[in-house]
């Protein structure tokens, strides 16, 4: 246990965000495509893998470079309304993920529990923001910390 906490106190919150695109929208779909699919088009990662690695890259280059986020590197060399379509669109498309998410999370809930779907949703979202509200912030990413390891393959080889 002494091994675990010291390796999740050396690691910040890019270790969260970085487990964070196994979200649950994210994994049923990588289970429906697997089951549709198969292994037919993994020769797709040869060609996606390496722009993935580019865009982290440059993101984190930008950020690095500028101590900006991505909204003030954008004000800086275009105009508002270029940043007001692409905050638009960004925050369009996370409303659309989270709703996958939440929904992903309350179906599971509902196929191992048994409860309607809707009482899973309510709960959940309920539950994400209290937790957000009402929980500091350092608090949270220790929480968050936890889970990443809990819920990866990295628990066994940490112990």
């Amino acid at each position: 246990m002494k091994v675990l906490k010291g390796l999740l106190m050396k690691v910040g919150p890019g270790f969260i965000t970085g487990a964070a695109d196994d979200d649950p929208s994210g994994i049923a779909t990588y289970s429906q495509t697997g089951a549709i699919f198969g292994y037919g088009q993994l020769w797709l990662v040869w060609f996606t893998c390496p722009f993935m690695i580019v865009i982290q890259q440059m993101c984190s280059r930008i950020g690095m470079v500028t101590g900006k986020g991505l909204a003030g590197v954008i004000l800086e060399h275009y105009s508002r309304r270029v940043l007001y379509i692409t905050v638009s669109l960004l925050m369009i498309a996370n409303t659309i993920n989270i709703g996958a998410d939440l929904g992903a999370m309350a179906s599971s809930a509902q196929m191992l529990l048994g409860l309607p779907f809707l009482f899973w949703l309510v709960l959940i979202t309920g539950s994400v923001i209290a937790l957000e509200v009402f929980v500091p912030y350092t608090t949270y990413s220790k929480i968050l910390k936890y889970l990443v390891v809990v819920s990866t393959d990295l628990l066994p080889e940490v112990i």
